[in-house]
């Protein structure tokens, strides 16, 4: 039996540990750069939603926080919300933030996907809102188009 895929990206911003915490932790801010408010009090065995922005308060992603360790690492299982009984189909996501001098490397472990399929979607994913991320933290706004919806080739 093999592993199940993962994903795994890192990326340096200008920033501090500080702000990089409070852009993957505070639901106002992931709106401005992700599309969904990440919703928590961002305690271990809380739950946590990815809330889309259009009003419509409908959650696409759930999953309950693994470990909190501000400002320095953020674990939480992530599962399409008909799943969240079904803890053997969640994946997991882990941030690891690290400082260095005036820089903090952003490190994005996303494990335990379903399949090839699971892990070619969040390969695309993950670079499109960690990119934003970093543009709003480095210059005060995010990308002007969302990257996500940049077609593929």
């Amino acid at each position: 039996m093999t592993d199940p895929p993962g994903f795994h990206y890192v990326t340096y911003i200008a920033s501090t540990p500080g702000k990089v915490w409070e852009a993957l932790t505070d639901a106002g801010l992931t709106a401005v750069y992700w599309g969904h408010r990440n919703v928590s009090d961002w305690r271990p065995g809380c739950r946590w939603e990815h809330v889309r922005t259009d009003g419509s308060g409908v959650a696409d992603v759930t999953g309950r926080v693994v470990e909190s360790e501000p400002p320095a690492r953020l674990v939480f299982t992530w599962a399409a919300p008909g799943e969240e009984g079904h803890e053997d189909r969640h994946s997991r996501v882990a941030f690891e933030i690290r400082p260095y001098e005036d820089i903090v490397r952003l490190t994005v472990t996303h494990e335990d996907l379903g399949d090839e399929d699971e892990r070619s979607a969040v390969a695309s994913g993950w670079p499109a809102v960690l990119s934003n991320l970093k543009s709003l933290l480095e210059t005060g706004r995010p990308l002007p188009q969302e990257p996500w919806r940049m077609p593929p080739g």
